[in-house]
């Protein structure tokens, strides 16, 4: 199976932190692949180093046959990311902010329009109106923040922690909307800490800490026939309570 995005030896370091060490990874097109890691494993700074928003210390890219690095523009017009707080001009609209995000790819208006009104609709946004962006919820906003990513018909679609503080509803919108963009043969890769949704989403994934593979591969091969959030904690190095801790919280004299 062909990749539709890899790592080859990704470094990167904030002053004395190597928040990226050395990773590597072969994600399959067409597939829902999962990067999983504690909080400050290093998932947004790899993210971002693979759709070309933060440049590398060290190894490259490439991003539907692209190499990312040192021009990053070619794959960036392959690729839709969704950040974990989506980057919005909240005094416009839901249509007027896919109209300016079709004008700054330079894509068709009538493409656009078109394109516009059917993601509000899959994405239960249709009926919002004029209400400003800055009035959304935080599901209204992912949503948006999923359309403009989808809006250039992206090869592969990037996500960091996207269904983040959703109640069940959003997420299932989300959800249903990546699963038809998969089934139309896009890549969907994302990152997160929650493992539910990682097992219950993913074909693959990768888990990450201290910027370094931990483990790589399907949901099956990864969890070793246990729960996912056991084998998970297991790797990262989760700390079991001993007997006795805390075992004031249990006792009734106050």
């Amino acid at each position: 199976m062909s990749t539709a995005l890899e790592a080859h030896g990704l470094v990167k370091a904030f002053g004395d932190l190597r928040a990226v060490d050395g990773i590597d990874l072969a994600i399959p097109r067409g597939t829902f692949y999962g990067i999983a890691g504690p909080n400050g494993a290093g998932k947004s700074t790899t993210l971002r180093m693979l759709t070309g928003l933060l440049r590398p210390d060290e190894g490259n890219a490439v991003l539907d046959g692209v190499p990312v690095w040192p021009d990053p523009l070619p794959a960036k017009a392959r690729v839709g990311f969704v950040p974990d707080n989506p980057v919005l001009f909240d005094r416009l609209t839901a249509p007027e902010m896919l109209e300016y995000a079709g004008m700054l790819r330079g894509m068709d208006p009538d493409v656009v329009a078109t394109r516009s009104a059917e993601l509000l609709r899959v994405l239960d946004l249709a009926d919002v109106g004029e209400k400003l962006i800055a009035d959304f919820s935080l599901g209204m906003i992912k949503r948006i923040g999923l359309a403009v990513a989808l809006l250039h018909s992206p090869r592969v679609l990037v996500l960091d922690e996207p269904f983040g503080a959703l109640d069940p509803v959003n997420t299932q919108v989300m959800e249903d909307m990546l699963q038809l963009y998969r089934r139309g043969g896009g890549t969907v890769v994302f990152a997160s800490h929650v493992m539910d949704v990682v097992q219950r989403l993913c074909d693959r994934l990768v888990v990450i800490g201290g910027g370094r593979v931990l483990a790589e591969g399907t949901v099956a091969e990864v969890s070793g026939g246990r729960n996912l959030q056991d084998a998970f904690v297991d790797l990262v190095g989760g700390r079991d309570l001993e007997e006795g801790e805390l075992s004031w919280l249990s006792s009734s004299s106050g």
